[in-house]
């Protein structure tokens, strides 16, 4: 090879890598950090949280029975221990309020139940014939409720947790998450991220999808107006059209890494979105998914963020292992 092709070779080497980097650039940085990281009194892991309609008043949920109160809008938290009549240490999945009627659901098969904002909780005896273990439960209303378990089973109850109906004929398998729209629908990733799963209120099964890259999937949820969001690993983000759930646009790489995952996605408001990952990661957009910033203040915090949740646009929280809590506080507002 001549002296000229070499150097030519070289030039093209070069001009590749520098257009690699330019379109796989890290995340600008976030302005500002709106994220305080909550003391508390434990270091098992949290799974959920939830609140009565007082914003004052909610319950953190995690593993070995954790079970966690708080009565300042989650800037302090008490260790709570319940009598649930036998010795398990149970992992506690999911809480939810409807009113200071509450729900929490957990495996070995559990489910607690209050009416009075969890000065007390019964337990709801549950069928040995039940399909996997209860995974997510969600108060609709005054003695109704909507649980699903981790094969993907769905039950509703209309008498306070006495009697339960399928919603759903058959379930979907062992399931690495589920999710659930405003309206009603679900969405599953299956436990090997291979393919996904969504169910419609009024359909008797689950209708099967396969993922849309080569990349297994995470985590997958619903948009504000109720398109579809995937999580692949690699650190992909993935929106689905606007009225086909089956036809995606193109991946979206909120930051060139591969070193941690992106774990779960919230929204704020219609435009505001939060996402969490691996090592201490949060992003977030403001455009609704288009462009990214990253909030490098909370990389110190040696965790895995896992769960993001808005209980109001004003009150959120992030949810990390080894007892790791963020809350939400807004930005101060400046006058001109």
């Amino acid at each position: 090879m001549s002296d000229f092709m070499k150097t030519l070779k070289r030039i093209l080497i070069v001009f590749a890598i520098a257009c690699l980097c330019v379109s796989c650039k890290y995340a600008e940085p976030l302005s500002y950090n709106p994220w305080e990281l909550v003391s508390l009194p434990t270091q098992e892991t949290l799974r959920d949280i939830g609140f009565t309609d007082n914003p004052s008043h909610g319950w953190l949920v995690g593993s070995n029975s954790t079970l966690l109160e708080t009565t300042d809008g989650g800037e302090t938290w008490q260790e709570k221990v319940l009598d649930v009549g036998d010795e398990n240490k149970y992992r506690f999945t999911s809480v939810s309020f409807a009113g200071d009627e509450g729900w929490i659901v957990g495996e070995p098969s559990i489910m607690l139940h209050t009416t009075d904002g969890g000065v007390s909780w019964v337990r709801i005896p549950l069928s040995e014939k039940l399909p996997g273990d209860p995974n997510t439960i969600l108060a609709l209303g005054p003695k109704s409720a909507e649980m699903t378990t981790t094969i993907g089973a769905i039950y509703q109850t209309q008498d306070g947790g006495k009697t339960w109906k399928a919603q759903v004929e058959e379930a979907v398998g062992v399931l690495r998450n589920i999710s659930r729209s405003n309206d009603g629908k679900y969405v599953a990733v299956s436990a090997r991220g291979n393919f996904y799963s969504i169910w419609k209120p009024g359909q008797s099964a689950w209708e099967q999808h396969e993922r849309s890259s080569s990349k297994r999937l995470q985590n997958m949820g619903f948009t504000e107006d109720g398109r579809l969001w995937g999580l692949a690993r690699g650190g992909m983000l993935q929106f689905s059209g606007s009225e086909d759930l089956e036809a995606w646009e193109e991946p979206i790489y909120p930051e060139f890494s591969t070193s941690w995952g992106l774990l779960d996605l919230a929204y704020r408001t219609p435009d505001e979105v939060w996402l969490a990952g691996g090592s201490g990661n949060l992003l977030c957009s403001f455009d609704g998914g288009k462009t990214w910033l990253k909030d490098l203040e909370v990389e110190n915090v040696p965790s895995n963020f896992y769960k993001v949740v808005f209980i109001t646009p004003e009150q959120g929280f992030v949810i990390g292992q080894a007892g790791v809590l963020l809350k939400y506080e807004p930005p101060a507002k400046t006058t001109a």
